[in-house]
């Protein structure tokens, strides 16, 4: 399946997972969002896995060691395509679920309270 319109540059990408499998290789336009593209990952994501997205802010695509921010089209993250033998460029996929709750002052004063060690290594 191809997601581009006529006379669009074209981009063929396909995205690794954590366990080393490939999903939703295809070719997608330059002017397509990160955005749009994570939203389809969730989407097709293989079932059976250990590790699943809830949602776009879950996951993180990662190229040439960026992570790729949701509001930038494939072109303004400078994702070409002449890189690559062979024309196929492999992203990086982490899901990252957000963290629930950051911790408060109150409850690092009680681990303080609780470890009152005060090493320090030189």
């Amino acid at each position: 399946m191809s997601v581009m319109a006529e006379g669009e540059d074209c981009i063929e990408l396909k995205f690794r997972i954590y366990d080393g499998t490939d999903i939703a290789q295809s070719s997608y336009s330059s002017s397509m969002t990160v955005g749009t593209l994570k939203q389809r990952l969730v989407a097709e994501w293989p079932q059976g896995k250990t590790v699943i997205p809830k949602s776009v802010s879950d996951v993180k695509l990662i190229h040439a060691g960026k992570i790729l921010e949701n509001s930038k089209t494939l072109a303004e993250s400078r994702i070409t395509f002449g890189d690559v033998p062979g024309g196929i460029i492999t992203m990086h996929v982490v899901v990252q679920p957000p963290v629930a709750k950051k911790k408060t002052e109150k409850n690092q004063e009680d681990m303080q309270k609780l470890n009152p060690c005060s090493c320090s290594i030189l």
